[in-house]
Order: C-alpha cells, then sequence, then structure tokens
C-alpha cells in the first residue's frame, strides 16, 4: 500500500531571491525536501547544505581498475600467454602498451561514473519522474518542502515561503 506524500510548492521567479530564501527557511527550521531550477543556480548547492560529491573519488578508482586491467591484459596476452617478436622489441615493452592503457582508463571510468551516477541518485528505467510544476522546465524556480519530515504546520510554512520572495505557495500530493 503506497502512502500518499504531501508537499507545499513555492515558486520563486529571481534566482537570487530563491538562494536567499532558502537560506532563511533552513534558519527558521523547515526542512526543504528539494529545489529545482531551470538553469544551475551559483551557491544553490552551499544554502541546501549539500555535501561535496565523491563521484571523482569513484571515477579515480575506476580510471585505476582500468589501468590496471589493460596492463594486466597486454601483458598476460603478448608477453606471457602468446609471447610474439614484433619488430626486435621485448616481450615487456610498457610504451607500446600506452595507448591501449590509456583508451582502457577512460572507457571503464566513463562507464563507472555513469553507472555509479545511476545508482546513487536512484534513476531507474522504469521510474518516472516526479513533477512539482512544469514551470521549472522554463523560467522559474520551483523549492519543494515534504510535509510529513516537518514538525511545523503547513500555514506557518506557507507563510515563510510568502515573506521570502515565492510569488506562488502550492500543495501537491503523489
Amino acid at each position: 500500500m503506497n502512502k500518499s506524500e504531501n508537499f507545499l510548492i513555492g515558486i520563486f521567479d529571481d534566482e537570487h531571491v530563491l538562494v536567499h530564501a532558502v537560506e532563511k527557511i533552513r534558519q527558521s527550521g523547515v526542512k526543504i525536501k528539494e529545489v529545482y531550477s531551470p538553469f544551475p543556480v551559483h551557491g544553490l548547492d552551499e544554502a541546501l547544505g549539500y555535501k561535496r560529491s565523491r563521484l571523482p573519488i569513484a571515477a579515480f578508482l575506476f580510471g585505476l581498475t582500468g589501468t590496471t586491467l589493460g596492463l594486466f591484459t597486454q601483458i598476460w596476452m603478448l608477453g606471457i600467454d602468446w609471447p610474439m617478436v614484433i619488430g626486435g622489441k621485448n616481450f615487456f615493452s610498457i610504451p607500446p602498451f600506452i595507448p591501449v592503457t590509456f583508451e582502457f582508463t577512460v572507457l571503464l571510468s566513463a562507464f563507472g561514473m555513469v553507472g555509479t551516477f545511476f545508482i546513487v541518485s536512484n534513476l531507474k528505467p522504469y521510474r518516472y519522474p516526479r513533477s512539482y510544476d512544469l514551470r521549472s522546465t522554463d523560467d522559474k524556480h520551483v523549492m519543494a518542502i515534504e510535509l510529513d519530515d516537518n514538525k511545523i504546520d503547513k500555514s506557518e510554512i506557507a507563510k515563510i515561503l510568502k515573506e521570502n520572495g515565492a510569488t506562488e505557495v502550492n500543495e501537491k500530493s503523489f
């Protein structure tokens, strides 16, 4: 049985007002679920209190795995399993292995980052995104506040949103 989730949606016209409102609303004790914007807003992630992403660490680890597998595969195939003398070079000559190793590093790093992003973001092919307000893809900034997560009354939250520059305040259930 799915539980209905209730949200209070604040619509903002200006990104500077939005960032200022996020700071003020968080200071008043209201928990903000998410903020949606048609373009990146500088300083919004700091205002929402988001931590720095660990995706670069995952990219490095996937790249390191690609480098290791690329070198190991070439050294194993061309030097141990089926050694061949090509142009008088020895079996464990690293310089000819560099281009393939580089490409394998980039390939595994890219695939690993995309896969990690999808898993962390909970993006699945069968899951449809929630649309709090369709104008968030056009020209409005949308702040979604889940009413069940907050101990403050929804009329008080609506008042706080209006005081901090929201042009509209709507309620939406999923």
